[in-house]
């Protein structure tokens, strides 16, 4: 069956021909000296025409000024730089302008009552004459402010804020929707990405483009279809009902062609993220590369990169818009990474893969409810930019309980798509990747540059409890058990090692109403749980702080989450006794691959250990999330690692030509701009992710 599908060739070539029209207007700067938009353009090529900095003089480049937001914790912002303003976000989503040349603050807004502190990864620029915005989510709203003044815009929207859930339906009322990904901008519409629960109880993911003046729904594009609509048959007929499937959601980003009027939204996994056999098909259009028109949200053409998703393989990062030789030929294409380390090349316009994919067999679920599918399309080229198996020879040589790591691999089902099931199976390239968030930088020459996580994921599912099993639980409890254990585990100790952290002592740490209002609005990766009812958050509450009275908290019951046969066992990397990667080096990469040929041009350890490196171990590289920016003269930005450093890197060889320690970790994209004939590479730095100190700055470098 072919995956590529689109619409007849007249009706394509009309909506392009109205797109140039509609696309002349009301669209963000184009200034190439500056950083108008996410990933510095609607390609997300990260890559700028500077070259003022160069690698004759890059080893003077010097702090030129740092901001502190006084807001710490991980920021994971690519701040944008429109007419000499710098754009950006706090740890807790405060919105703030800058001067770019100085870094002096011009005004923030700050969400009054705001209980989040989900991460957010930047904010969108709209203008049209002196109507000027800057559109950010917060919590279940798409807001919109003056970008002048940071004030709330009273006519978009309610007070300046449009629900996030506008177009996703009645259920979607009380589920959890937020969004941690810029939006993109068509015209006087935005198209919004959306993150939701990954659980049984997820709303539906549907592709929304809200008015930018007045935040109405300008079109809805359904990627699980209702009756009647491309792709209803590869679902169960009342999968569109949301009872207990969801999902399918962009969250990543995504990329717009403005001149031909096409927007090219790369989606999720559906959910629940781990079992499927509620959702017996092929499941369109979860993991796809969508093509929709920008001005009505009409699919053009698409392409699934995973068949009825059982590993959360949800594709990472916005795809990035290219121009290369193909067969002798110059085609506008588009490519995509994803977290199994692959890259996918296609016509832009068409959707036609540009090197060969093959659809591969994989095993069958053991699970007797389980449908798995019988294949997964892998290309051809590029070569994957991450290992795709670990045998036992590749288990970490450093690793003192060798032995201990080789049983548990032993034990585990391992290999590509392998499906998961009571027996653990080690994911690899893990949840994190292969590619991650930071997304790809490619040159004008198409030349991409990729940084890549090498971590292997131990997962395994359980049987659901019975209500029976759970009785002897005070109502407190059994919430903790049901939502919370799954990460923070049933000791409470958490698993820090992997992210999530104890919850012991927690009434040590925080106060009631802080943990109360976390249990509804989610922080970080943590989805919040909205259809908790009051006495039951209160019950949790209770529980967490270790006081909880049995007898005077019969817990009125919220909407109760619904029932799938298997519960996950939880999110757990496969490391060793010092915490680090079980497997052998390196554990990050940074990869350069010519789109044009699909051959690698070379690969570099990314990250450092730096206590291994004291002791004589050569570089290991490290995990990553944040990606490069590459600029005309030849340079690659980076920091992105846990190690705190921000390079320099020669784009021709990998060869770092200048690092310096930041103040905190950034675990982000860096962004590029001149101001006044100077120009400025700025860094977020916020640590606090994979145990890293906490920042609260944004770090810009220039020449002296």
């Amino acid at each position: 069956m072919k995956r590529f599908l689109f619409p007849a060739a007249v009706l394509l070539a009309a909506s392009l021909t109205a797109a140039r029209f509609f696309s002349d207007a009301l669209q963000p700067p184009a200034s190439s000296r500056e950083w108008p938009e996410y990933l510095g353009g609607p390609d997300r090529n990260h890559y700028s025409p500077l070259d003022q900095i160069n690698a004759s003089n890059v080893g003077k480049l010097q702090i030129a000024w740092e901001y502190h937001s006084k807001d710490s914790g991980q920021v994971q912002c690519n701040a944008i730089i429109v007419d000499g303003t710098l754009y950006g976000i706090t740890a807790s989503c405060q919105v703030f302008a800058l001067d770019a040349a100085t870094g002096q603050e011009k005004w923030r807004y700050k969400e009054a009552n705001r209980g989040g502190v989900n991460t957010t990864r930047g904010v969108t620029y709209w203008s049209n004459n002196d109507d000027k915005r800057i559109l950010f989510a917060s919590g279940s709203n798409l807001c919109a402010v003056d970008a002048r003044t940071g004030v709330l815009i009273p006519s978009f929207g309610t007070d300046g804020k449009a629900s996030l859930k506008a177009g996703l339906g009645p259920t979607a009322a009380d589920k959890f929707v937020i969004s941690n990904t810029p939006g993109t901008i068509f015209g006087d519409v935005i198209i919004m990405p959306l993150r939701l629960s990954e659980g049984s109880d997820a709303a539906l993911g549907y592709i929304q483009a809200f008015n930018v003046k007045t935040g109405k729904i300008a079109w809805v594009f359904r990627t699980i279809p209702n009756p009647g609509e491309f792709g209803y048959e590869t679902w169960p007929k009342d999968a569109y009902k949301n009872t207990n499937i969801g999902g399918a959601n962009n969250w990543s980003g995504m990329s717009i062609d403005r001149q031909r009027g096409i927007v090219y939204v790369p989606t999720g996994s559906a959910a629940f993220d781990f079992y499927g056999g509620n959702r017996k098909g092929q499941n369109l259009f979860a993991n796809c590369l969508l093509a929709l028109d920008a001005k009505t949200g009409k699919r053009i053409w698409h392409y699934q990169f995973v068949h009825h998703d059982i590993w959360d393989r949800d594709l990472p990062a916005p795809p990035n818009l290219i121009t290369i030789k193909s067969q002798g030929k110059t085609v506008d294409a588009v490519a995509q990474i994803t977290k199994t380390g692959h890259v996918f090349v296609f016509d832009r316009v068409t959707g036609k893969p540009l090197f060969p994919i093959k659809e591969t067999p994989y095993p069958k679920s053991p699970l007797p409810d389980e449908y798995t599918w019988p294949t997964q399309p892998v290309p051809t080229k590029p070569a994957p930019f991450s290992r795709q198996t670990i045998s036992e020879a590749d288990l970490s040589p450093l690793a003192e309980n060798r032995d201990s790591l080789l049983a548990t691999y032993r034990r585990s089902k391992v290999g590509p798509y392998q499906p998961l099931g009571k027996t653990p199976t080690l994911v690899y390239p893990g949840l994190d990747g292969g590619g991650e968030w930071g997304g790809a930088a490619v040159d004008p020459d198409g030349i991409m540059y990729v940084n890549a996580n090498e971590m292997a994921w131990l997962l395994s599912l359980r049987d659901t409890p019975k209500d029976e099993e759970l009785a002897h639980l005070s109502p407190g409890e059994k919430l903790y058990t049901l939502n919370c254990a799954v990460c923070h585990r049933p000791d409470r100790k958490g698993n820090p090692t992997s992210g999530y952290p104890s919850l012991v002592n927690i009434g040590q740490r925080r106060d009631r109403e802080f943990v109360s209002k976390l249990i509804t609005t989610g922080k970080g990766m943590m989805p919040g749980f909205t259809r908790f009812s009051e006495s039951e958050k209160q019950a949790l509450t209770f529980f967490l702080f270790g006081d909880e009275k049995v007898e005077a908290t019969s817990a009125k019951p919220g909407k109760k989450e619904p029932y799938v046969p298997y519960k996950f066992n939880g999110y757990t990397k496969f490391l060793d006794s010092k915490g680090y990667p079980a497997i052998r080096p390196p554990w990050g990469t940074l990869t350069a691959i010519d789109l044009n040929t699909g051959e690698h041009l070379w690969q570099k350890p990314f990250g450092e250990l730096k206590e291994l490196t004291a002791k004589g171990i050569p570089q290991t590289g490290a995990e990553s999330y944040g990606g490069p920016v590459v600029t005309a003269s030849g340079l690659l930005f980076i920091a992105a690692s846990k190690d705190g450093m921000f390079r320099v890197i020669d784009k021709k060889n990998g060869a770092v030509l200048w690092q310096t320690e930041l103040p905190a970790a950034g675990y982000a994209t860096p962004s590029t701009y001149e101001v006044n004939g100077k120009q400025y590479i700025v860094i977020a730095c916020g640590g606090t992710k994979l145990g890293t100190k906490k920042g609260d700055s944004y770090v810009a470098f220039a020449l002296p």
